[in-house]
């Protein structure tokens, strides 16, 4: 896809999301990606996530290696929602260090958020990831009849 002269940087400011409206978007949980760094190598892992106190929260279990590779890390975490009829969606990332939730009312709270385990029957821990960079971006749709290819 080429860039048009109408694509400049206004159109793509146009495109972000403000701070309180990503973490809105995120409100409704689903499936994300949490970006680590496992021995300098990055790794993608996708989990069922939802929010709580302004927290990506998820449910991991400790034979995925995630546990130990987020616990008291910084990490990236992307969710996004795009349909592919409108060509519309859109996309977050949070950045933040992330921790296991230790605080027994915090988890039980966590816990009614119904989160799918990852592995059943494995020990499953309980993550909280507390978003210092949070950044969004609207794909706005093509018209109907814009030739996308140039």
């Amino acid at each position: 896809m080429t860039l048009r002269e109408s694509d400049t940087s206004d159109d793509r400011a146009e495109a972000s999301i403000e701070h309180a409206a990503c973490l809105a978007l995120l409100g409704d949980g689903g499936i994300g990606r949490v970006a680590v760094s496992i021995g300098a190598v990055p790794a993608v892992f996708p989990v069922n996530f939802a929010m709580l106190d302004g927290h990506v929260v998820f449910r991991t279990a400790e034979a995925t290696g995630l546990p130990s590779a987020v616990r008291d890390a910084v990490v990236a975490f992307e969710a996004d929602d795009f349909d592919p009829l409108s060509q519309r969606g859109w996309s977050v990332l949070v950045v933040g260090a992330a921790d296991e939730i230790a605080d027994g009312a915090r988890r039980a709270r966590a816990e009614e958020l119904l989160l799918r385990p990852p592995v059943p029957r494995s020990e499953e821990h309980m993550m909280a990831i507390f978003p210092e960079l949070v950044s969004g971006q609207r794909v706005p749709g093509t018209p109907p009849g814009l030739d996308r290819t140039g």
